[in-house]
């Protein structure tokens, strides 16, 4: 889990150096293109159970969303209003609850 999340960090630092001024299209761009699949790598199986990963998780995209200079001074549910992205625990339990869908209605192959 922590490898993933470094990387992610990783990213975020590559993008805060090669981009000196991000906006809104530009920062969903490259959070949802380059950080995001870090951080939602094999959820069903690597699903962070305790606090302290969950919180350490969210707080990479709390602080990709202050790369937006504009949003910079909003607080985090607000910049998520901002930029029209969803918290990473509604983006796992939807992750959840369309695998347990797949599961009932034998969209898996044998």
């Amino acid at each position: 889990m922590n490898e993933k999340i470094n990387k992610a960090y990783s990213i975020l630092g590559v993008i805060k150096r090669n981009f000196i001024y991000v906006d809104k299209n530009t920062f969903i761009l490259l959070y949802t293109a380059m950080v995001m699949p870090h951080l939602e790598y094999a959820n069903p199986m690597l699903l962070p159970y305790k606090k302290r990963n969950i919180e350490s998780i969210e707080k990479v995209q709390k602080r990709a969303t202050k790369l937006d200079i504009c949003l910079k001074h909003l607080p985090y549910v607000e910049r998520l209003k901002q930029l029209k992205l969803p918290t990473l625990k509604y983006r796992r339990l939807r992750g959840d609850m369309i695998e347990v869908f797949k599961i009932i209605h034998n969209y898996y192959d044998q």
